[in-house]
């Protein structure tokens, strides 16, 4: 039996046939607010089920809630509030209770809004409590802090899924959850990634693995800081290591058209909300899960989780201590497991990484596997 979905069920509002002609003619006589990528990933990951049990934007009760106490409503654990904003002016052109029309980034109609609340709410407090922070150098809270002054909640009927980049991997829940059925998958392990794999990652899916059926590859995709890799890069990275590191009846690869708020220990609760809704039934959370910069401690992320009761999260939380080679030992190890000092141990600085490969040199293969590192070369001397 698979593991139930956020809330109970998978969410689905995505309209098709006569509803979906009757929306798209309706739609041209609403009033009309246009958003940008970051919304635009939101709406489309509330169409097709990935942040069940939402079925649009939050009210101000709803987000209170969340910020108070991580939970949308009473026994529904959720650490981020997802939320529309516009300007005051546009704001104000719309009426509660009557319906907007959305259009994308790239210009199409993607949604209808049933606006069932107008509100505002402190910026500065929601960039505090989800980020713990109101630095604007972090970038969660710089894209917080620029938001308009008003928010629109309500319902949402979905009129165009949202095509990304490598989309044959951008299965959604629902395809996922028949993927592992079929499969004869039942206990199922994600791994969040927005960077190459490398063998620390590497080491922590494989013992994983070792006690599930099957490893979902889950690389994010939705927007990132400009100074992440590049998706395509990223992606040549993962099918590059697992054609030739795992085994293919017992992994797979998939995206998650996810936007990345870098928030460290609230975003491990949403990963692994997420990754239920998908239908696997465990989630590694590995060292500064979501973090950036200095704004998190080390296992942050692993100790939020003891704030909520298991069975409201109902996805297992598999928690790893930072790992590495260790020369003395001869293996991957942790600081859990390796008795030897740092001396032993293989680590390189990201800067360090980067200059070599930028160099042309291959960094050790007990860090990375070189199959992956002549990707990054590649990359890395077309950056200079």
């Amino acid at each position: 039996m698979s593991i139930a979905p956020h809330g109970g069920q998978l969410v689905n509002r995505l309209l098709t046939g006569a509803a979906l002609d009757k929306a798209r003619t309706r739609a041209k006589s609403l009033p009309k607010i246009t958003v940008e990528a970051y919304p635009a990933f939101d709406i489309d990951n509330i169409a097709k089920g990935v942040f069940s049990p939402l079925t649009g934007f939050m009210n101000a009760a709803q987000t209170r809630s969340v910020l108070d106490t991580m939970h949308v409503s009473p026994g529904i654990p959720w650490a981020i509030p997802i939320l529309l904003a516009v300007s005051q002016a546009e704001g104000d052109k719309l009426t509660v209770g009557g319906e907007v029309a959305i259009e994308d980034d790239m210009g199409d109609i993607v949604a209808i809004l049933h606006l069932a609340e107008k509100f505002a709410f402190d910026h500065a407090e929601i960039a505090e409590k989800v980020y713990r922070t109101t630095d604007p150098s972090h970038p969660g809270v710089q894209y917080t802090l620029s938001l308009g002054p008003v928010f629109l909640a309500g319902e949402l009927d979905v009129l165009k899924a949202r095509e990304v980049e490598f989309q044959e991997y951008n299965l959604t829940p629902a395809e996922t959850r028949a993927a592992f059925a079929a499969k004869g998958w039942k206990r199922i392990v994600a791994f969040q990634t927005r960077n190459p794999v490398h063998r620390a990652h590497e080491y922590l899916q494989k013992c994983a693995l070792e006690m599930c059926d099957g490893l979902l590859l889950h690389p994010l995709m939705g927007t990132t800081k400009s100074d992440d890799i590049p998706g395509d890069v990223r992606m040549e990275c993962y099918t590059t290591i697992l054609e030739h590191y795992y085994p293919k009846d017992h992994t797979m690869l998939s995206i998650m058209p996810v936007n990345m708020r870098y928030a460290g220990p609230r975003e491990a609760i949403q990963h692994a909300i997420y990754r239920k809704n998908y239908g696997c039934t465990h989630f590694i959370v590995g060292r500064d899960h979501a973090g950036v910069g200095n704004f998190y401690g080390t296992y942050d992320a692993h100790y939020i989780f003891d704030e909520f009761d298991p069975a409201e999260i109902g996805i297992e939380p598999l928690f790893f201590d930072h790992s590495f080679f260790c020369k003395a030992c001869g293996n991957m190890a942790s600081i859990k497991t390796c008795p030897h000092g740092k001396e032993h141990h293989v680590f390189l600085s990201g800067t360090k990484v980067r200059d070599m490969l930028q160099a042309g040199e291959i960094p050790p293969v007990e860090f990375t596997r070189p199959e992956v590192a002549k990707v990054l070369i590649k990359w890395a001397q077309g950056t200079k």
